[in-house]
C-alpha cells in the first residue's frame, strides 16, 4: 500500500491539487509538512508555504518547483 505521502504526490502529478491537499493536511510529520508547504508554493501562497516548511525545520526551497517535487518524491519513496 502506498504511503499517504506518495498518494499525495501522485495526486499532485495528476493535477488534483485539492485532493492532495485534503489528504496531506491530515498528517503532521515532517515529510507531510514539506508536501503541504510544496502545495502552497505551487499555488503561489509563499507565506503559508513558509509556515509548513518551518514546521518541518527547513527553509523554503530556492530551486524550481519541479526540482522540489523530485526531491519530495525521493523522500517519499525512501519512507
Amino acid at each position: 500500500m502506498r504511503s499517504p505521502h506518495r498518494q499525495a504526490l501522485d495526486l499532485v502529478q495528476a493535477g488534483q491539487w485539492d485532493q492532495a491537499h485534503q489528504l496531506i493536511q491530515e498528517y503532521s510529520d515532517p515529510l507531510a509538512c514539506l508536501i503541504h508547504g510544496y502545495l502552497h508554493l505551487q499555488e503561489g501562497d509563499t507565506g503559508n508555504a513558509r509556515y509548513w516548511y518551518t514546521r518541518a525545520k527547513q527553509e523554503l526551497p530556492t530551486h524550481s518547483l519541479q526540482q522540489e517535487f523530485d526531491r519530495l518524491s525521493r523522500l517519499a519513496n525512501e519512507s
